[in-house]
């Protein structure tokens, strides 16, 4: 494996303590909203943008993936008010991306993943202050 293809490579935790856990899903919310730069531009999109361009079956593999960020906050002992503003969220998004094409326009401003991200974070923040961490913004 070049030193290229190494930098991309993580180790993810597999625990089930809230810091393993919010290692996770920060590393699936970057993997759904901005792993890939759009040539050109400083603005960056993730798989839920691409499998939008796949009508039908695309839209609802991403609300399946966004789905795994509220099953694990209710792993985590969230509310179940908090799990609702999460599944109102990928509804939305999913029905965004139903639009056929240009669904992928809202739905890469909407960004359901890191609303449901924020919204975990805040709880891990409030109820398990140990698997706090600092976000660092990224250099250019």
């Amino acid at each position: 494996m070049t030193t290229q293809t190494r930098r991309y490579v993580r180790d993810l935790p597999l625990g089930t303590d809230p810091r393993h856990v919010r290692q996770r899903l920060e590393a699936l919310e970057h993997l759904l909203e901005r792993a890939l730069p759009i040539p050109g531009t400083s603005k960056r999109v993730g798989l839920d943008v691409l499998l939008d361009f796949v009508p039908g079956i695309g839209p609802t593999v991403g609300a399946g993936l966004g789905a795994y960020l509220a099953w694990e906050g209710r792993n985590l002992g969230m509310s179940k008010w908090q799990i609702a503003r999460m599944g109102k969220n990928i509804g939305i998004d999913w029905l965004l991306g139903m639009i056929p094409v240009v669904g992928a326009i809202p739905d890469y401003f909407f960004r359901s993943n890191t609303r449901n991200l924020r919204i975990i974070k805040k709880h891990l923040d409030k109820h398990h202050p140990a698997a706090r961490t600092i976000d660092v913004p990224p250099l250019r």
